[in-house]
């Protein structure tokens, strides 16, 4: 018996010698090639000798020797399933959650049934339409969390604009009213515009207005209110 339960704590061991091992290798490996990156977790991904690296909102696949990286997402063929898409959305809706409300302009109604997350560009056309239809989103209990993507770049007119915005006294009113194509009273002050456009960068951003949902997915363009209703309601 002893030798028995000997044996089986040797062989946990080893396998946890193992991974740590991999672990090991994989750090070096990725610190040497993108140095000061931020590494999440690494675990074992559903393929033999393939590690799953989480790096920001991102994940890679690396070898477990640390020489080989993938950058993709890993497909079940069998079972027709995506395994990567499931675990960006959540690294993506643990992001915003880190991120914080205190850090989004929030326009919210009474009964609130759906929240999602909008990266906004103040002068972007279809941003524009579908804050002009904010009623109707309040109409379908979906709340809206604003987050800033001037898509022209930091110091453009369009960062500008959404810096003033935040910094406005009813920030709520600025964003209507830049969105209306009035120019806000430009003022300065400790804003999370750089934050939002890091994280809209992160989550693969190409455009504006792009939606994420309570789930973490992406859609990305705008959306009719009833038609949004209708997909986070299947989430």
């Amino acid at each position: 018996m002893k030798h028995l339960l000997k044996k089986s704590l040797l062989g946990l061991l080893l396998v946890s010698a193992s991974v740590t091992a991999d672990e090991s290798a994989i750090r070096k490996s990725l610190q040497q090639v993108m140095p000061g990156v931020k590494i999440k977790s690494i675990q074992a991904s559903e393929v033999k000798g393939l590690y799953e690296v989480s790096i920001g909102s991102d994940i890679f696949y690396v070898s477990d020797d640390g020489k080989y990286l993938l950058q993709g997402h890993l497909v079940d063929v069998n079972a027709r399933k995506d395994l990567t898409e499931g675990k960006l959305a959540t690294l993506k809706k643990q992001a915003l959650n880190d991120l914080g409300e205190d850090q989004m302009i929030i326009f919210k109604p009474e009964d609130s049934k759906h929240t999602v997350s909008i990266f906004t560009d103040i002068d972007c056309g279809y941003c524009r339409k579908l804050h002009s239809e904010i009623d109707k989103y309040m109409d379908q209990g979906i709340t809206i969390r604003y987050l800033f993507y001037p898509r022209a770049g930091k110091g453009s007119e369009s960062y500008k604009k959404a810096v003033s915005v935040w910094c406005a006294d009813d920030r709520q009113k600025a964003l209507t009213e830049a969105k209306q194509g009035k120019t806000p009273e430009e003022k300065t002050c400790e804003n999370p515009v750089d934050r939002h456009m890091k994280l809209g960068q992160d989550f693969g951003a190409r455009g504006t207005p792009m939606i994420v949902t309570e789930k973490g997915n992406v859609l990305p363009g705008y959306v009719p209110a009833k038609q949004l209703k209708k997909i986070l309601d299947s989430e």
